[in-house]
């Protein structure tokens, strides 16, 4: 696959991750390197030349992304929210027809365990989006004077929300927020050149360790699901995609607590909804 269309692939999954509600995952699924990032993870030592050929160009495009897209896009999302999530809602669209090529027309398909793994994985992420809104969570972590354990637990929450950074269809963004810990690090992220440069990549640095293992964990254990229980979980795949096309906007709703949008708003969500759409199913395609 040639390394800039992985780099543009690895853009979007960076760009993903900073959305609350919007899954890095899913966009990995729908741009069609799902399975091959998760295998190349998850056995980096048994070919590492290989498999950082594949990884490093979209590890980079992640980076890029992250560093040079946060700010634009935590604006974009604050004010004016319905465009910005309608283009990732297209992503997702775009994607869902390469993906249903995985199950459609297979004869294990037709188990009724399939589907009601589907149903749980849908209902899974619904919940997900609206977990703030069931139990009133506010409250946002401090990184000013942090001790020994306020480190210790920014380390395990790199590794939790890393692990949602991978499944399809959870968002690790929003998983950060439902913690408190979504803001601090996008502040982090926004101030690392601009003030104390050493306490925020001290910061970045624990959380980013916690980050890439949790990425190796998980990543075995999903190679381990595609190599035995390939057919199922596509399935609960499918759950976590489809459910996110509601997950999305349901998380901003709640996170903004309303959005207000104008017929011009509404115009230019309508053509970043197509934008969206046609770009992953172009960039499935290569």
């Amino acid at each position: 696959m040639n390394s800039l269309i992985l780099v543009i692939k690895g853009f979007f999954m960076g760009i993903a991750n900073v959305i609350p509600g919007v899954s890095g995952g899913t966009i990995a699924i729908i741009l069609g390197i799902y399975e091959k990032f998760i295998s190349s993870i998850s056995n980096i030592l048994k070919d590492i030349k290989g498999n950082l050929k594949f990884l490093l160009p979209i590890i980079i495009g992640m980076g890029l992304s992250i560093i040079t897209m946060s700010k634009l896009i935590s604006y974009s999302y604050d004010n004016y929210p319905l465009p910005t999530l309608m283009f990732f809602v297209g992503l997702v669209f775009g994607g869902i027809p390469m993906l249903l090529k995985n199950v459609v027309g297979k004869k294990e398909s037709k188990n009724l365990s399939n589907y009601i793994i589907a149903i749980i994985t849908f209902l899974l992420v619904l919940f997900m989006a609206s977990y703030k809104l069931i139990f009133s969570i506010t409250s946002e972590v401090n990184f000013s004077n942090m001790s020994i354990m306020g480190y210790a637990l920014l380390f395990v929450v790199g590794v939790i929300a890393a692990a949602t950074m991978v499944i399809p269809g959870i968002s690790g963004s929003l998983v950060l927020m439902i913690l408190g810990y979504y803001y601090p690090v996008i502040n982090s992220i926004n101030a690392l050149f601009k003030e104390n440069f050493i306490h925020n990549a001290f910061i970045l640095l624990i959380f980013g360790t916690g980050v890439v293992i949790g990425i190796v964990l998980i990543s075995k254990l999903l190679e381990m699901l595609f190599k035995n229980y390939k057919i199922k979980t596509y399935f609960g795949v499918l759950g976590f995609v489809f459910s996110s096309i509601i997950a999305i906007p349901l998380s901003a709703c709640i996170e903004l607590g309303s959005i207000s949008v104008n017929i011009e708003q509404i115009i230019i969500s309508i053509i970043l909804l197509v934008v969206g759409t046609l770009i992953s199913f172009k960039l499935g395609d290569n």
